[in-house]
């Protein structure tokens, strides 16, 4: 696995420093041991306590899906609303922001907390799962065939590739440096 650690390197030659996140390989660390110290002990969990656990994932799923429609929902419409934004352009920003937001809270959580790298995991594995599964079951789940025009496929499919080239192009030296994250943030 790949650890996160942040570094400060100063350049003698420019006098600056500059704040950079290296990306090193396995170093024998443990990877629980950047997280939090669980509640419950070891034998704890063993003896039902992991049931806990799983109450509190159900619970929180169930406290997003209420959040999601008692206020943000309602706050996008009021927004789109506001802007005079049409249906397709509002999903296609403010709902994709709003379906963004737990890759966002992950990679925080990772990058801040455990310093550990699951937000670079977390943002390609979700872009995949909603490029492939998302749009497949839709498609399946649809009352009719959908018929579509090779530009929205073409238009999608070069950004991702772009974005993807962008991504590996700055990871290449395991090093992001700041105008590196300013290159990913603005892609």
């Amino acid at each position: 696995t790949l650890t996160t650690i942040w570094w400060m390197g100063t350049h003698a030659e420019q006098g600056l420093a500059i704040a950079s996140r290296h990306l090193l390989g396995d170093d024998g660390e443990d990877e629980l041991a950047n997280y939090p110290p669980d509640a419950f002990t070891e034998e704890q969990r063993k003896n039902g306590a992991v049931i806990l656990h799983v109450l509190g994932v159900i619970y929180m799923f169930a406290a997003l899906a209420i959040i999601c429609d008692e206020f943000f929902v309602p706050s996008l419409d009021v927004i789109c609303s506001k802007m005079d934004l049409q249906d397709d352009v509002a999903g296609a920003t403010f709902m994709a922001a709003g379906g963004s937001a737990p890759e966002l809270a992950t990679s925080f959580i990772g990058t801040f907390v455990s310093r550990s790298n699951v937000g670079f995991g977390t943002i390609v594995g979700s872009a995949v799962f909603n490029i492939l599964f998302v749009i497949g079951t839709c498609a399946m789940v649809a009352p009719s065939a959908i018929e579509l025009t090779w530009w929205p496929m073409a238009r999608d499919s070069t950004f991702y590739a772009v974005s993807l080239a962008v991504l590996i192009a700055c990871f290449n030296d395991k090093v992001i440096h700041w105008w590196e994250a300013l290159i990913l943030f603005l892609c």
